[in-house]
């Protein structure tokens, strides 16, 4: 009987944690159910910048968009690649310089993270 009671408890934490999964905390929206993970998303960004070590990976709403965002130092900068997470397109595809990251840091901090 109390394996029966705790395989129930167990269902219903995992559909419990279902239906919380939209959930945020501070506001913050949550992300649509992606088509594709987290790995397959950087290994497309890194198709883009070969040699790279990723820096920062987030899923991540920016410009009304969620995205997989990467940033990779390579060649002593920051190759920035977004990656769409529901068909894996390349939604970013850029350069920052330590001036760029300065600034984006700066207005991260002054909000509160990402948004």
């Amino acid at each position: 009987m109390q394996k029966k009671i705790i395989a129930t408890t167990l269902c219903a934490l995992a559909l419990g944690g279902a239906a919380i999964a939209g959930v945020t905390h501070q506001g913050h929206e949550a992300a649509p159910a992606a088509r594709i993970t987290m790995a397959e998303a950087r290994a497309i960004a890194m198709k883009e910048a070969p040699g790279g070590v990723i820096a920062e990976a987030e899923l991540e709403k920016e410009d009304g968009s969620w995205r997989y965002s990467f940033d990779i130092r390579q060649d002593g900068r920051i190759h920035e690649i977004g990656v769409d997470p529901q068909n894996g397109r390349i939604v970013e595809n850029s350069w920052e310089n330590a001036r760029d990251e300065a600034h984006e840091a700066a207005d991260e901090a002054k909000h509160g993270g990402k948004h």
